[in-house]
């Protein structure tokens, strides 16, 4: 049984009634309040980002918060979803393959979330199946409403009861109008009708378009999507418009008179320099305010608190600002196309550079561009590099190459997963001599498997859920370079995300080579972390885990910490130009 399931305890219709609600033990409706956030207009407006700014500032305020993701795509997770398609799969600590989102929503609330806190459809859809084959609904027609509608709002009260928070954010993904999401738009309305007066804040993000040929921002996509939403049963108690500069008063005005919201809770969400300078953003247009006085939550402010936490917040923000080391980091993979595919990862250097004082300009390099011919002109002007995560053969080549020309010129690098094993395969190549050295995800045959598929996996054929996934905890060599980022502890806990490892024929002749492994599973049988002495290299560390996961901004990520520094000292060559695109 799963994790809902345990939690449950739901009585199963079994009467002709048309309600359906099902409730976890120790539940009561209104003990828990809800901020429900939707898009119109168009997907990728920010909501995960927004909603987990919200988040922060009540979690400031004082209050107990958790957010989750309501997904509506069929997949029960987002393990086989394509990064150009769906951005980076964040993994969390029990294992869940999921959206990106639950990594802002972990970053900004400094929390470790559950599979709780992510719900697709594959999810709920499963869970009604099963009751249904066990008798669950004693001879009922299982219909959309009111039981798929209700196995969202079960979800929901259960993440309300484990957490215990006292406000939940419900972040729908997709946009008001998709087809998969209408069911879940219905089930958040049946939500605040039953949960009673005051339970529930509906929040719409909308888009406030410019064209280029205009010259002015126009509100009219957003007054439809509105009114379909409205159409939809939902009366949306705050407008957040999105818009690249902030929207004029008469803009608001157009959306406040077609959507019967008052002016004051329909503001403007421009863009700004960094996602962590929003909460301020929020403050100032008092969204805060607006969501507290709907919820009857605003006796209830720790405002003490909230002074103490604003001012770290605005710390970070100030020091961010305030960076002024440049140093610039390439990131070589296969999806530098789509920047969301690598979202942890950005968000990792910025912690890291904040962290040192250091303004990190980013350098996009396409692995399947690189070549033995090219790779020191593409190189040329990068202080550090960053091979990150990736499954499959393209573009595996370049980042070989380029692996080894940042071990033979003393320029600082960071493997993450992939860039881990690509290390240990460029190592084998090159230093050891075993010139076939390859992983068997890229060539079966090959004489020298020096990745090798985990022994685990070795019988599953079926894709989804059959990694190593979730926190593990690693054993570290003591005075280590891993050990010394991280202060010298006897383990460290990471997230992992892979399929293949090291295979420990290879790793002795490779450790004689001069390539320590300074980082193991508990049963030491798992190679997780390597390096090279800081007498050969000045900065070679890689790690099967994805270690751009767990970085926070008040609490950067140690091995991106000692890239960004080791990058700092580095001088590069200048760089040489060409046509190739770079972007901050």
């Amino acid at each position: 049984m799963t994790d809902r399931h345990i939690l449950s305890s739901i009585s199963d219709v079994s009467e002709e009634t048309e309600f359906h609600t099902p409730m976890p033990a120790n539940y009561k409706p209104g003990q828990c309040k809800y901020v429900v956030v939707l898009g119109t207009v168009m997907s990728g407006l920010g909501k995960g980002i927004f909603s987990s700014s919200l988040a922060r500032v009540l979690q400031d305020k004082g209050f107990s918060v958790t957010p989750i993701k309501l997904e509506g795509y069929l997949n029960r997770d987002a393990g086989t979803l394509n990064p150009f398609r769906h951005g980076e799969v964040f993994v969390l600590d029990d294992g869940l393959e999921c959206d990106m989102d639950l990594g802002t929503y972990e970053r900004m609330l400094n929390q470790n979330l559950s599979r709780l806190n992510f719900v697709t459809s594959g999810q709920v859809f499963s869970r009604i199946l099963e009751k249904e084959r066990r008798g669950g609904y004693l001879g009922r027609d299982v219909q959309m409403i009111p039981h798929v509608t209700g196995e969202v709002k079960s979800c929901l009260r259960e993440l309300a009861v484990a957490s215990a928070a006292q406000v939940v954010f419900v972040e729908i993904g997709g946009t008001v109008g998709d087809v998969e999401n209408a069911y879940l738009i219905e089930a958040v309305r049946e939500l605040a009708f039953e949960e009673g007066p005051n339970s529930v804040c509906f929040v719409a993000l909308t888009y406030v378009v410019k064209p280029p040929m205009l010259g002015e921002q126009k509100s009219k996509p957003a007054q439809l999507n509105l009114k379909q939403l409205m159409g939809a049963g939902i009366q949306p108690h705050i407008i957040a418009c999105r818009a690249g500069n902030p929207v004029t008063k008469k803009v608001r005005e157009k959306i406040a008179m077609h959507s019967s919201v008052p002016l004051d809770r329909v503001f403007s969400m421009h863009d700004v320099d960094s996602v962590y300078a929003i909460t301020e953003l929020l403050r100032e247009a008092g969204i805060d305010t607006a969501v507290l006085k709907r919820l009857k939550l605003t006796e209830q402010i720790d405002a003490v608190r909230e002074q103490k936490q604003r001012g770290v917040w605005n710390d970070y923000i100030r020091r961010y600002r305030e960076a002024a080391t440049p140093v610039t980091i390439g990131i070589t993979g296969k999806y530098t196309s789509l920047r969301d595919s690598y979202a942890s990862i950005i968000q990792a250097l910025e912690h890291a550079g904040v962290h040192l004082g250091a303004k990190v300009r980013i350098e996009w390099i396409d692995s399947t561009e690189l070549d033995e011919a090219g790779v020191q002109k593409r190189l040329a002007g990068v202080h550090g590099v960053i091979v990150p995560g990736g499954f499959g053969t393209r573009g595996v080549e370049g980042k070989i190459i380029c692996v080894k020309h940042l071990r033979e010129h003393g320029i600082p690098y960071l493997g993450l997963c992939y860039g881990f094993q690509v290390a240990v395969i460029e190592y084998a190549r090159h230093v050891c001599g075993l010139e076939d050295a390859q992983s068997t995800e890229i060539n079966t045959n090959c004489v020298h498997p020096v990745i090798d598929i985990l022994p685990e996996q070795r019988d599953i054929t079926q894709l989804g859920g059959n990694m190593r996934l979730g926190g593990h905890d690693i054993r570290v060599t003591r005075q280590s370079l891993a050990a010394n980022l991280h202060g010298n502890p006897e383990k460290i806990r990471l997230r992992f995300r892979h399929r293949y490892e090291v295979n420990p024929d290879y790793m002795s002749q490779i450790e004689s080579a001069g390539m320590v492994f300074s980082g193991k599973s508990q049963d030491g049988g798992i190679a997780q972390i390597l390096e090279l002495p800081q007498d050969v290299h000045p900065f070679f560390l890689a790690t099967q885990a994805h270690a751009e996961l767990t970085s926070r901004p008040l609490d950067p990520d140690p091995m991106f910490v000692g890239l960004v520094e080791a990058a700092v000292r580095f001088s590069p060559p200048p760089a040489v130009v060409d046509t190739h695109e770079t972007r901050a």
